[in-house]
């Protein structure tokens, strides 16, 4: 039976036997009592036997009728299950996008895509968490991250965000007249240097610079150690001591004379921010599309910023 009126006799047949009641049957296909019982007298009239018994207070399904139910409800149900997929799929992505983002990242990618991506993907859920460590994306089960490239494993699939970095060291105008200038990465010993500790780690960080074809680093010292870089900043521009940032957060400040940069000859080029996430067959059209979505964003920066 593969006509448009044999599927909807099933259905109707179907409808009834799930609710034993005509008229509750009807209400829920949408159509009127009596054209649901033309549908599956119809029926009956195709296989030849009484599916129903019907009283004028009760509906039941006889011997015949329950072996048909239970061999075409599975079918039915399925069937209608597949359409609303479809008809879902048909809207658009839907479903929760779970995104781990270093804190920069987040302000220069995510924050200006937000609105519009609301708008285009109404249906998307986007689990958004700001963080600088660098966490197991499968294991705490994310599906995509933003990170600079250097912490990206080796099986991620990496797509870059932007142009490489570059750290820099920095001091207010008033520390400058105070402390005087280091001449090399080496005399930062003599000065005092707002460290950073990258989140999960116990030791601060140690500043790394360039030198003949080799990074090496140099482990500061000084009286204040933060987990946020902006933290770090301000303290720098109030003149507590030396900073070391990526040369893009600071631009800014350095525009305005608040921060001056020192050793630049000393800094060289590093893999800036990267979109990773697992390798994976078939893509969500969820996460596709806040891929796609970060990639635009990412585009307007680069424009934006030459």
């Amino acid at each position: 039976m593969t006509s448009n009126a044999d599927f909807a006799q099933i259905r109707a047949f179907v409808a009834v036997g799930e609710a034993l009641s005509f008229s509750r049957a009807a209400e829920a296909l949408g159509v009127s009592p009596s054209a649901l019982s033309q549908m599956v007298r119809g029926l009956e009239e195709r296989t030849g036997v009484r599916l129903f018994n019907r009283t004028t207070r009760s509906v039941s399904l006889t011997a015949a009728g329950q072996a048909l139910f239970l061999q075409v409800q599975p079918a039915v149900a399925s069937l209608g299950l597949a359409v609303a997929q479809t008809r879902k799929a048909g809207k658009g992505p839907a479903g929760i996008v779970r995104v781990h983002s270093f804190f920069r990242a987040g302000d220069v990618y995510l924050a200006p895509m937000l609105a519009a991506f609301k708008q285009d993907f109404p249906d998307v859920v986007l689990d958004i968490t700001l963080d600088d460590a660098v966490a197991d994306i499968v294991e705490e089960g994310y599906d995509v991250a933003i990170r600079i490239g250097e912490v990206i494993e080796r099986d991620m699939v990496a797509v870059r965000l932007g142009r490489d970095f570059r750290q820099v060291v920095v001091a207010s105008p008033e520390y400058l007249a105070q402390h005087g200038r280091p001449k090399t990465p080496h005399e930062l010993h003599n000065h005092s240097c707002i460290r950073w500790r990258w989140p999960g780690h116990k030791m601060p960080y140690n500043w790394e610079f360039w030198q003949k074809n080799h990074w090496f680093a140099v482990a500061v010292d000084g009286p204040l150690i933060v987990n946020n870089k902006e933290l770090a900043l301000k303290a720098a521009v109030s003149g507590i001591g030396l900073a070391f940032a990526v040369e893009e957060s600071v631009a800014p400040l350095i525009a305005v004379g608040k921060l001056v940069p020192l050793l630049r000859d000393w800094s060289a080029p590093f893999p800036g921010y990267f979109l990773c996430y697992p390798r994976q067959r078939q893509m969500a059209p969820a996460l596709r599309a806040f891929i796609d979505a970060v990639r635009a964003s990412a585009a307007r920066h680069e424009k934006a910023t030459k």
